[in-house]
């Protein structure tokens, strides 16, 4: 049987008008490296991605299902449309603070067969990254019922790769009751590296995004989407099948108990959110991707100039007992003393402190110089965790008269936990919640949620999302200590690699409990300079630094003076060498300073000779660990010297298993 099928290549670098009758068209990147071949068979759209002239993404689908028209089948391209993209933006609190885009782009207009309205692809081609999203038309007719709005039934997105991919990937999981409280879905479940594609997922429901593949020996890909507020759901992929690859998936209906959509709706003329693709031939492209923010808009304009800082935090071991007026007023001092903006105040402080004497608890603070944050559940309907306060941020008329009060005592910043879920109307309390917190110039924290997808661009207060395995889990469990390393050199590569993370501390404690020494509870399993590191490879403006009383006289002077003055703003970031789960090197820059660090995720000390032009011909100052051999009770002492890297950049480096290292003028 013959197949009918049209090839489009568009080569987009010509710019200007281009014969749409050429029997071939593709797109692609400005630097003519990543090439997107786009085309209609047999009616449905499809298209594969070739970098460097290898090919990273086999013959992959397109489309959207709705409930006013099918355009997964039975369509043709009609037209295609040609743009360039060249635009300079500045942002907050991400992995640089400003960025030139440049990208390649058409509009690719979609027929079906058997209906009057057009679907539009519109697909970005940048030097490593690929943008796309569907666009829906509207109705010219004024009084005739004809869709003005339409449900997305789903997508045919899918993401097809060469059989000798392996995955980096996170499980998705239902929302069935599942895990404490029935807080889930909250993307804090274990990735499992260079897995088999038909490895099946851990609980069914395929993978969270970001999704993270090694196709082999040509290089790496990442796929996510970017865009999505309140007007649309979050998406995950699919488990593999071997016919399609993995397919764009939305919300699960157990989630949030059954309550809401599974499917996004959308009113017309409408757009989807971003599809976003990131290939390498190294990692270099997937740890520096700023494609999150390069296709986003600012929804809303900032109330004022939010700041960023590093915060204290009572509850990540001394736990829910220190949510009280005297330790609080402690971990305050700490911050006073550490020079940190910020202390946060975790769960049930509206019924073990009192809404009273938080306010005598925040003007104490404020005389210290510092500033307090709050935690709060995100309702009172969908987790039955009991932490409070409850019922304060799930209705604008609760939100309003609680972040007026906020506001009036002075709090800069609220943590909101256990959301569960990506359906439409939990990712419209997300942004109800920045939005409203906006007003009162209240910066936001996400705990027990979603990833974020463009957020620190889209809302100007928002600062980052959990959204990870993290750091309290180091404490409530021995098997997650010694996976602290694993997880620290994987979300260079993926989580952290797409939106800011808040893990929750660089922790100066070695044994998880509140006197720091050996006797009822686990160590920490990374070393000093591990944790220093950490501090500037996890990526968010505001971090936690958890410096705890007891710090301030047991954990060497060296550590605790870099720490008062790390950074958490970055004006770029570079990727130096690592490779996921087993170690991660990256360099950031902050007011003209370079800070490389580096992080061993295993337990096998690692000589590496890096790549550091920012620092050749230079002297500089060096913190590493000490030999195992001269540990000190069981722990790695940490050194602060001096490193000379050569005139062409290089230095030789030992990171010592589970340890760190910190480059710096």
């Amino acid at each position: 049987m013959k197949m009918n099928k049209k090839l489009y290549t568009l080569y987009i670098y010509i710019i200007g008008a281009s014969s749409l009758n050429a029997a071939t068209k593709s797109i692609s990147s400005p630097d003519g490296k990543l090439l997107v071949n786009i085309e209609d068979t047999n009616g449905s759209v499809t298209y594969n991605v070739l970098y460097n002239n290898q090919e990273m993404l086999k013959t992959s689908h397109l489309g959207l299902n709705t409930d006013m028209c099918d355009y997964t089948k039975n369509v043709q391209i009609s037209n295609i449309r040609e743009k360039k993209i060249d635009i300079t933006y500045s942002m907050r609190g991400t992995k640089a603070s400003s960025k030139h885009y440049v990208a390649n782009a058409v509009e690719i207009e979609v027929t079906p067969k058997n209906f009057n309205r057009k679907m539009v692809i519109e697909m970005n081609v940048s030097n490593n990254d690929i943008a796309y999203r569907y666009h829906l038309e509207g109705t010219k007719d004024t009084y005739n019922h004809v869709p003005r709005r339409t449900t997305i039934l789903n997508e045919a997105s899918s993401f097809a790769f060469p059989s000798e991919t392996t995955t980096f990937l996170c499980p998705q999981i239902d929302g069935n009751n599942q895990g404490w409280m029935a807080t889930k879905p909250s993307y804090e479940e274990e990735y499992v590296p260079d897995a088999q594609m038909n490895t099946k997922s851990r609980y069914g429901k395929g993978y969270t995004f970001p999704c993270l593949f090694k196709v082999g020996d040509k290089g790496w890909v990442l796929v996510s989407e970017t865009g999505v507020g309140s007007n649309y759901c979050g998406g995950h992929l699919s488990d593999y099948d071997s016919n399609t690859g993995y397919i764009l998936t939305f919300p699960d209906m157990t989630e949030q108990h059954g309550l809401g959509a599974s499917t996004p709706a959308i009113s017309l003329p409408g757009k989807t959110p971003w599809r976003t693709i990131t290939v390498g031939s190294t990692l270099k492209p997937i740890a520096e991707t700023t494609i999150s923010y390069d296709v986003v808009e600012q929804m809303y304009e900032p109330s004022q100039q939010y700041k960023p800082g590093r915060y204290t935090w009572s509850w990540l071991v001394w736990q829910d007992n220190s949510i009280n007026y005297d330790d609080q007023v402690k971990f305050i001092d700490t911050a006073a003393a550490m020079g940190f903006e910020y202390c946060l105040v975790d769960n049930w402080w509206d019924t073990q402190i009192g809404r009273k004497r938080i306010v005598e608890l925040s003007k104490y603070a404020q005389s210290k110089g510092v500033s307090l944050m709050l935690w709060y559940n995100s309702n009172g309907a969908v987790n039955d965790a009991p932490q409070g306060p409850r019922n304060c941020m799930n209705t604008s008329i609760a939100r309003e008269k609680e972040m007026s009060w906020l506001e009036s005592i002075g709090v800069k910043g609220i943590k909101v936990d256990f959301f569960g879920g990506d359906k439409q109307q939990t990712m419209q309390l997300y942004e109800d919640i920045l939005s409203d917190a906006n007003r009162h110039g209240i910066q936001v924290v996400f705990h027990g949620c979603t990833l974020p997808r463009g957020w620190e661009k889209m809302y100007p207060n928002f600062v980052a999302s959990e959204a990870v395995l993290a750091s309290e889990n180091v404490y409530f469990n021995e098997h997650h200590a010694k996976r602290e390393g694993f997880e620290l050199t994987m979300h260079p590569f993926c989580r952290n690699a797409v939106a800011s993370m808040d893990w929750g501390g660089s922790m100066m404690n070695h044994w998880m409990n509140k006197d720091n020494k050996a006797n009822d509870r686990h160590r920490r399993y990374t070393s000093d300079v591990f944790e220093m590191a950490a501090a500037i490879t996890n990526q968010t403006s505001v971090q936690c630094i958890d410096v705890h009383p007891n710090n301030l006289t047991d954990t060497p002077s060296q550590v605790l003076d870099f720490l008062k003055n790390v950074p958490t703003t970055w004006d770029e970031t570079q990727f130096i060498d690592g490779f996921p789960g087993k170690y991660a090197i990256l360099a950031r820059k902050n007011s003209g300073k370079w800070y490389v660090a580096g992080l061993n995720g295993e337990s096998a000390a690692k000589t590496l000779t890096l790549d550091l032009p920012m620092f050749a011909g230079k002297e500089v100052t060096y913190y590493t660990d000490d030999t195992p051999k001269n540990a000190k009770d069981g722990f790695l002492v940490p050194l602060k010297k001096t490193l000379k890297v050569n005139k062409n950049g290089k230095a030789k480096v030992t990171i010592q298993g589970m340890g760190g290292i910190v480059v710096c003028e």
